[in-house]
């Protein structure tokens, strides 16, 4: 069952990022990742709201938000702190990049997190797990060729280096989500981190973009910056939810979840119009591959 949840989740990540990039056409980036953040902690305030002023509601349900003290919550402040640094660095990666080049850059992310995982952890990689980070590696080298053609220098072009320390972030996220699951509430840390990433956008508004808004590319609304925060809500809801369950396993669902850039390429192909889409299927193909040799590494290691 948590196998089922984690391809949800995937294919509501996939059509996260695809309005993600619809949103950012063309458009100021804070106040979209801050219209971000607002949506996705509305969408969870008033399951914190009954769960605290009437419990009995929600007892016993998905929903429930326990009561939790400072012990806590720091925990959590911390991994809005992570995760905001993230989707910040992705945002504007995201906006000046094709989605075709984005997407298998996303998809290194559990490469990254077995990496974190052999650093901080000590974990030992068996020969299918170093066969699926070789293949990342190589991926990543064939996909900055593909940018060449058109004109995206890897070294020295800095949305790449934006995506790439997103990806990082979003690596760090989820090893420290193995940490979080194992002792919190899936919807404490969900329900909580939204409203505290809310809080930390609303100083990086006020502070960086506000006093600059006049100078910088002007916002525009946008419906799909509300569909931006519904499909993230209910891929991150699935994705925490399949975590909880009884013998699922962190590598695995975090592997499968990155199978979203399958539905971002097909958007990107299709919607956007991109380019070099014969080279960035092969190189899309070696990333999927590697993610089958990181699985096969942890169901046979």
């Amino acid at each position: 069952m948590w196998l089922l949840l984690a391809f949800c989740s995937a294919a509501l990540l996939g059509f996260y990022d695809v309005f993600k990039k619809k949103s950012l056409s063309n458009n100021a980036v804070l106040p979209v990742l801050g219209l971000n953040t607002l949506f996705s902690s509305l969408i969870f305030l008033p399951f914190i709201l009954i769960s605290h002023f009437h419990p009995e509601t929600l007892k016993d349900t998905l929903f429930y938000v326990p009561d939790a003290g400072w012990e806590v919550h720091k925990f959590i402040l911390l991994k809005s702190c992570i995760v905001l640094s993230s989707w910040t660095f992705g945002y504007f990666g995201m906006k000046h990049l094709p989605l075709t080049i984005v997407g298998p850059i996303n998809a290194t992310r559990p490469v990254m997190t077995l990496v974190g995982a052999l650093l901080i952890f000590g974990e030992r990689l068996n020969v299918y797990q170093w066969i699926g980070v070789l293949m990342a590696i190589i991926s990543f080298f064939m996909l900055s060729r593909s940018g060449k053609k058109e004109g995206i220098d890897f070294k020295h072009d800095k949305w790449i280096w934006f995506v790439v320390l997103a990806a990082v972030l979003g690596a760090v996220s989820g090893l420290y989500d193995k940490y979080l699951m194992g002792r919190f509430s899936n919807m404490v840390v969900q329900a909580w981190y939204n409203v505290y990433q809310l809080f930390l956008m609303g100083g990086v508004l006020m502070f960086l973009w506000w006093p600059k808004r006049k100078s910088s590319t002007p916002f525009h609304w946008d419906w799909c910056i509300i569909l931006i925060s519904v499909f993230l809500s209910a891929a991150d809801f699935v994705y925490f939810y399949a975590l909880g369950m009884d013998g699922a396993m962190i590598s695995i669902v975090s592997m499968v979840r990155r199978g979203s850039v399958i539905v971002s390429f097909l958007f990107g192909a299709m919607i956007f119009r991109e380019k070099n889409l014969k080279s960035k299927v092969v190189d899309l193909i070696l990333v999927l591959i590697g993610m089958f040799f990181l699985y096969l590494g942890n169901v046979l290691g």
